[in-house]
């Protein structure tokens, strides 16, 4: 392991420059991590990898350099750089793995980014961050990352040593989120309405990797007083999920909650990265209202 400590000790008695951030949503990252709607600011608390031996005053100073690091937003991953260091053939650039999850995590293989602070790319390569080892909740572990001259788009001499940071790069996802129909719709729906949703749906911003939601389309109140309410249902995830109960509440423009109930569905499935709508019908006595106000709706699973 080389030694970054031996610049950042005098730093530490004097004033030391934060160093730079780069921090991506872990759902971006990592699949199966639910987000968290809290504001709250985590503070990262140092790891230190278990394969590494260190003197105590080395461990003071990776401390001292981690606090000058922000806090992070829940459910994000980040990379603090805090020291890179030129060889003949090669970059070694340090860089904090930071976790502001409640849980701890592993990482595979991950493409990483040298760049200048302003976003230049300087340089790529696949790391396996395996080695980064298990990170535990709300931690940060500091680790090395080398890169070989012919991963550089650079020369050597024109990496800064000051203006840089590493960052994650995220895979595109080389699919695009479509609009699916069940053979009853196919057969039902006319071209013209067909194009409208498919246009509609490719224009929304697409679910999160993983995620399923649900999103409202059209309510209206029949003759008998049935309320019909059609969704678009929206999977996210690589894999095609299957439906077999869903308990939904519907609540009109007064916020309150007027009509709710169990719906079974039968061999539904959405399938990889598509959304696919249905209608559901409340009958008339699982209405809690005499008077629907549609004007604005919304409807929802219950959890």
């Amino acid at each position: 392991m080389l030694n970054f400590l031996k610049r950042n000790k005098k730093d530490s008695d004097n004033q030391h420059k934060p160093s730079n951030d780069s921090t991506v949503d872990a759902e971006d990252l990592i699949e199966g991590v639910e987000s968290d709607s809290s504001s709250e600011e985590v503070e990262t608390e140092l790891s230190i990898n278990p394969d590494w031996k260190l003197a105590e005053e080395d461990v003071y100073v990776y401390r001292f350099m981690n606090n000058e690091h922000p806090p992070l937003k829940p459910n994000q991953l980040s990379l603090g750089a805090f020291e890179l260091t030129k060889m003949d053939d090669e970059i070694a650039a340090g860089a904090f793995v930071r976790n502001s999850l409640n849980k701890k995590i592993t990482f595979n293989e991950t493409t990483i980014l040298l760049m200048k602070t302003d976003g230049t790319k300087l340089g790529r390569k696949e790391f396996d961050l395996s080695k980064v080892g298990e990170l535990p909740a709300r931690s940060s572990r500091p680790h090395l990352f080398i890169f070989d001259k012919k991963e550089l788009f650079v020369p050597i001499e024109e990496v800064p040593t000051e203006d840089w940071k590493l960052a994650f790069e995220l895979k595109k996802s080389s699919q695009k989120h479509t609009l699916e129909l069940e053979e009853s719709w196919q057969k039902s729906m006319a071209s013209e309405d067909f194009e409208k949703l498919k246009d509609y749906t490719e224009s929304l911003k697409p679910p999160k990797p993983g995620e399923v939601n649900f999103m409202g389309l059209k309510a209206h109140q029949t003759d008998s007083g049935d309320l019909h309410v059609t969704m678009l249902i929206r999977n996210g995830s690589k894999k095609g999920i299957h439906l077999q109960q869903l308990p939904l509440q519907f609540e009109d423009a007064s916020g309150e909650v007027v009509a709710k109930g169990g719906f079974k569905l039968e061999n539904f499935e959405v399938s990889a990265n598509t959304s696919k709508p249905w209608t559901f019908i409340f009958p008339k006595t699982m209405i809690q209202t005499s008077e629907l106000d549609l004007s604005k709706w919304k409807a929802y699973p219950v959890q």
